[in-house]
């Protein structure tokens, strides 16, 4: 006899969502449930019973990072079965975003009830993804073999590893890391469009990472070089939270560069044309958006790269993490580094670029003063202007009296 509490207990667990779902008003919605089909559509259904009909029943749902719960009149049929079909090309959601959704029914005598939430990751489906996880990395993939699996999963732990020592910070929360086959795939999957040169998107709030790897003699270098990249976004994202807008590009693109396990020559050798052609990009033009052409983003990377990396090695972790900080605290691109290491950014700038580029620091300092030398110049000749004008008009007075 003594187990029969514990029984009725377990019993009373076991019949809460029905409970939960009834209410007060004697309407019940079962059956919660959602399928899709990437990019295309979203489908949402449940089962209503009630006594008395139905007046108005709604599906409301919430894609994460939206502000905005989306609400979507609906109508049972006559067994009260309720769908949606939530087309993509009509009302656009976010790929790889975690949905909640929920119903809410109302009767003819003013009764309403609510029912459970349901949620689901809206993640490409369209390919047959195979997955290998831990409790820090979550990585799927579907070309390549368990051994190309195997040799990503272990990349993206290494890229981790390194991110966390860098930044100072734990994983957290699982990382999803998705591997397509091509860039074109990545595009597609999050309508970049165009960007052919695009191969990996972070989106580092929803903690999920995209890279384009395809299987072969290159895929070692390109696991070491795109995983740990996109990783770092997200745990550099998990650092600073919604302060993340704050950082300048230069600086969130620069670590992730550095959280790359293999060299990138091409961005050796931009660097090198770019300093000896002197048409290299000023650090304060990265603060903002990268070039949109090719040529410009390319070289917009490889100079962060190697100005987050002459900063590292300059200031040390303590001082990276003191720039981020101060960035993140909301001071502007010059002022962050004011802060955190004493020094404006141009000279910052003309700093790395004669040591790191080897570039004349006099020939750049006259560049970055070149504005204020005119100014003083303008300043220091208007006195003698008028010095000039007035013994002009003192020769002609005595001219006129002669």
């Amino acid at each position: 006899m003594r187990r029969l509490p514990a029984i009725l207990i377990s019993l009373g667990l076991l019949f809460a969502p029905a409970l939960h779902a009834r209410g007060q008003s004697g309407i019940q919605i079962n059956n919660l449930s959602h399928s899709y089909f990437f990019g295309e559509e979203i489908v949402f259904s449940a089962r209503v019973v009630s006594a008395a009909p139905i007046q108005e029943a709604y599906l409301f749902f919430l894609a994460e990072g939206d502000q905005v719960t989306r609400l979507i009149p609906v109508q049972p049929d006559a067994d009260g079965f309720i769908e949606y079909r939530h087309l993509i090309a009509q009302g656009m959601v976010r790929p790889f975003a975690r949905l909640e959704y929920w119903f809410q029914v109302t009767d003819v005598n003013g009764q309403s009830a609510t029912s459970e939430h349901g949620s689901f990751r809206y993640a490409d489906n369209r390919y047959p993804w195979q997955t290998l996880e831990d409790e820090e990395i979550r990585l799927h993939w579907y070309a390549g073999d368990t051994l190309f699996g195997q040799a990503a999963f272990d990349a993206a732990r290494a890229g981790l590893r390194k991110a966390e020592s860098y930044l100072g910070a734990q994983a957290g929360e699982i990382i999803e890391v998705y591997v397509y086959a091509s860039a074109t795939d990545v595009q597609d999957a999050l309508s970049l469009g165009g960007q052919t040169w695009v191969g990996g998107h972070a989106s580092p709030d929803l903690g999920v990472a995209l890279v384009s790897i395809e299987p072969g003699e290159n895929q070692g270098l390109e696991m070491a070089r795109q995983i740990p990249h996109e990783i770092a976004h997200i745990l550099l994202y998990r650092v600073t939270g919604a302060s993340y807008a704050n950082l300048p590009t230069w600086l969130v693109e620069g670590i992730a560069s550095q959280m790359e396990q293999a060299t990138n020559q091409e961005y050796i050798q931009v660097l090198s044309l770019a300093g000896e052609n002197d048409i290299l990009l000023p650090i304060a033009s990265l603060c903002g958006p990268f070039p949109v052409d090719v040529s410009g983003a390319i070289l917009a990377y490889a100079e962060s790269e190697s100005f987050v990396r002459y900063l590292h090695t300059t200031y040390g972790t303590s001082g990276l993490q003191l720039l981020i900080r101060s960035y993140a605290d909301g001071l502007d691109c010059d002022q962050g580094a004011r802060q955190a290491l004493g020094l404006p950014l141009s000279q910052l700038d003309a700093r790395w670029q004669q040591t790191v580029l080897g570039q004349d620091i006099v020939s750049l300092a006259l560049q970055n003063l070149s504005p204020y030398l005119a100014i003083l110049a303008l300043i220091l000749l208007i006195p003698v202007w008028r010095v000039q004008a007035k013994k002009g008009e003192a020769s002609t007075d005595e001219r006129r009296l002669k």
